[in-house]
């Protein structure tokens, strides 16, 4: 089921109270998008909308950590943006960094730990520092793991995960005809986490952009007109929400047949 919230400023607010401790997702997966559109009508370069970002992003990890949600990841960056201009791409290469640096403190505090999926080739070497020094100082957390797609397209991830599992088989490693969906799995960088159980996009967009697409398979999907830099923590509740009204089939059918 797709559910798309329409209005930037009527949206039903949810609340963590109202929600069931029960049925919370393991994995949410945020499609971060709208923050040039979000600078264009206020005037602004589309910078700031990518800084005002930042706190959306300090938004979002602050309300998946007080519902104890498991993992959370952030399309950060895929490998088409390189196509945006260059003053821009080094623009949000330098983001990471300037996030880190504020809020790496308080993700420890907080028992968070921070991955990374995605091609490291291509990312400059500060924004790859910064990312190496947040996971390695959150590598011993246990409480929501903050996963960063950064340089992250899914095409590839599936290709590179094609040419793992050639590889083993032409090296006699892997029987062709015996490959599973959880050989490849395996292979992709998301192995052994939990697939997306919510897909949130903001900004109106009706697509998934390359991202996960094989992780999405049986994901609940929410679309939501509010662009990022406008997405507070009730609007992330009031998704986990709507999942929680929803019943998950996986292809099958409801008790009694339905």
């Amino acid at each position: 089921m797709i559910e798309r919230i329409r209005g930037r400023t009527e949206t039903r607010v949810t609340g963590p109270e109202a929600l069931s401790p029960d049925n919370l997702p393991q994995h949410v997966a945020i499609i971060m998008d709208g923050n040039g559109r979000w600078a264009r009508e206020r005037g602004l370069p589309r910078a700031a909308g990518h800084r005002s970002g930042m706190q959306a992003v300090k938004r979002a990890v602050r309300a998946a950590n007080r519902l104890g949600i498991r993992y959370l990841t952030l399309y950060a960056f895929s490998t088409e943006n390189w196509k945006r201009p260059k003053a821009e791409v080094d623009f949000l290469m330098r983001l990471p960094q300037e996030f880190l640096a504020i809020e790496l403190d308080e993700l420890i505090a907080n028992n968070v730990q921070v991955r990374m999926i995605g091609q490291r080739e291509g990312l400059p070497a500060h924004t790859l520092e910064a990312i190496d020094e947040a996971i390695r100082r959150t590598a011993g957390n246990c409480g929501l793991v903050l996963n960063f797609a950064l340089n992250y397209g899914s095409r590839k991830e599936l290709l590179e995960a094609a040419r793992a599992l050639a590889r083993d088989a032409a090296e006699g490693r892997i029987d062709p005809d015996a490959i599973t969906e959880a050989d490849i799995e395996a292979r992709l960088q998301t192995s052994g986490m939990p697939e997306p159980d919510l897909l949130i996009r903001t900004s109106g967009e009706l697509r998934i952009s390359n991202f996960m697409m094989w992780q999405l398979a049986y994901s609940e999907l929410w679309f939501t007109d509010v662009y990022w830099p406008e997405f507070t923590e009730a609007h992330f509740y009031e998704a986990v929400g709507e999942y929680q009204r929803r019943t998950r089939r996986y292809g099958g059918l409801k008790d009694g047949g339905e």
